[in-house]
């Protein structure tokens, strides 16, 4: 579903002559393209709007990496760019969680396995991306699993 969104998103950009959203575009369909080639060799138990979504968080963090990097170094015209690519590839990831409902479910997961330091929070971070991966900025969710181990 998320594959058609994005090439009906490509087409409608091209046809308004938006060529940034159309290179934004491009650049989604080419990382989908590359990961269903690295997915025939292997099988992949997940469906494809899942693998689709890891694909784009991974998009969306180099992106803001990328940002960061830019703008400390004072490029802001680049910053500038990376941040249309950033928008176009947010409009297609699902809705995140806040931090609020993220600690919330933290604490859920956490008493769930007993966790109780830090020596669990590997256990815990797998229990959170398995089930909620798709709407967790895992990065963050790192930050607030340390806090609430600790």
């Amino acid at each position: 579903m998320i594959r058609d969104t994005v090439k009906a998103a490509q087409i409608a950009a091209m046809k308004a002559g938006d060529k940034d959203r159309t290179a934004a575009t491009r650049s989604i369909l080419a990382k989908i393209k590359d990961k269903d080639i690295e997915l025939r060799t292997k099988e992949d138990g997940r469906d494809d709007d899942t693998i689709l979504i890891d694909v784009l968080q991974k998009m969306a963090k180099q992106r803001r990496e990328s940002i960061d990097m830019f703008e400390s170094g004072g490029r802001t015209e680049l910053a500038a760019a990376e941040k249309l690519e950033l928008a176009v590839i947010e409009e297609f990831l699902p809705a995140q969680l806040s931090d609020e409902e993220t600690a919330a479910l933290i604490t859920g997961i956490k008493t769930e396995l007993g966790a109780d330091g830090m020596k669990d929070m590997g256990r815990v971070m797998g229990e959170l991306k398995k089930r909620h991966g798709t709407e967790i900025d895992m990065s963050k969710a790192s930050a607030l699993v340390k806090a609430a181990l600790s």
